[in-house]
């Protein structure tokens, strides 16, 4: 069945097109009864407004690009549904994509949302991003971006995060004040901002208690999986004596961290303390139950999309866009995979 168009409601009631629009846009020079009649005839005709041609004539597409580094990460789940749910009471549809943690997937499905020109883009960076050319592609052409979580300092806008540094040093901090001594870490990868304010955390904590900080105390992460938990838990045991902590960058390597020592025979936390990031469901049913941090990702995603919504309002109605940055909370949530205080 095809589209039923102005021409057809201006025909069937012997009137203009030009006067079919105005009464079905309400405007002043209609007569009430004319409105009556041309929206009674809209309905009747099961008439449809086009919407991009409405979208068109108002100078936005009422889309906006969703860019994450993985879907199935319960994190950036939650943070997706916080988008979404907003972006929803705003009439605004979300066009997600997902770059698997690779820098030319992220800077191809950019230039993707650039040439659907979606009104803004909300982005979380892959682990693989040093490069932002592609964003400040997008920025040149009045497109406003916004940055959660995966930030670049390289990148003037709008970015909401979590203090990682402030995060860790607590996570850290949580093993000494149970009585460990010799705390290792499993860092993420080494370009990612928060990875590495992870890892400066980890190091003021052990520096401001007057601990030792070693180069081999720390493991690289190359992907943040279950079976790399395993593959550095494997390392650790073969490389150092005496470690008797450990924090994690996220709590999927935690777990796979925690499964390789119960295969050793190393007692969890009687010989090694654990402590993971993220607080994912799974951390809370794993046998012990995984100390971690909480992000809270649903707000994140709440808030981050409103940032965007005040930034594409300011732009439309003609007013400076101001940039900010906000930090969000976490919280140490203390489980049965790290010794009582």
């Amino acid at each position: 069945m095809s589209r039923t168009t102005l021409q057809q409601i201006a025909l069937s009631l012997d009137i203009s097109v030009t006067t079919v629009s105005k009464a079905l846009n309400g405007y002043p020079d209609v007569s009430k009864k004319t409105i009556e009649k041309v929206k009674a005839a809209a309905e009747r005709l099961n008439y449809k407004p086009n919407s991009f041609a409405v979208n068109l004539r108002k100078q936005q597409s009422m889309t906006i690009g969703l860019v994450v580094p993985e879907i199935v990460h319960q994190f950036f789940s939650n943070v997706v549904k916080g988008i979404i749910d907003e972006a929803e009471k705003h009439g605004y549809v979300v066009i997600t994509l997902h770059t698997n943690q690779k820098y030319n997937k992220e800077k191809q499905v950019t230039e993707f949302l650039i040439d659907k020109q979606v009104d803004g883009i909300l982005i979380a960076l892959a682990d693989e991003t040093i490069e932002v050319e592609h964003l400040l592609a997008a920025q040149k052409l009045d497109i406003p971006v916004v940055m959660f979580d995966k930030i670049s300092k390289n990148v003037e806008c709008s970015k909401v995060l979590i203090n990682d540094v402030e995060a860790a040093f607590e996570a850290t901090n949580h093993l000494i004040k149970t009585g460990c001594k010799k705390i290792a870490h499993f860092r993420g990868p080494q370009h990612s901002q928060n990875a590495i304010d992870r890892f400066e955390g980890y190091k003021k904590a052990l520096l401001e208690n007057n601990l030792e900080f070693k180069e081999e105390h720390v493991f690289p992460c190359h992907e943040m999986s279950f079976e790399v938990g395993i593959e550095n838990i494997k390392k650790l045991l073969n490389t150092t004596k005496g470690i008797d902590g450990i924090f994690i960058n996220t709590d999927l390597i935690a777990v796979g961290a925690m499964a390789e020592l119960r295969d050793q025979g190393i007692r969890i936390p009687e010989d090694i303390s654990i402590v993971g990031f993220s607080n994912w469901f799974l951390s809370s049913v794993t046998s012990p139950t995984l100390t971690t941090v909480a992000q809270p990702s649903l707000s994140m995603g709440k808030i981050a999309f409103n940032m965007l919504l005040s930034e594409l309002t300011n732009k439309r109605n003609n007013v400076a866009i101001a940039h900010e940055t906000i930090y969000l909370p976490t919280e140490l949530i203390i489980r049965k995979s790290t010794r009582p205080l």
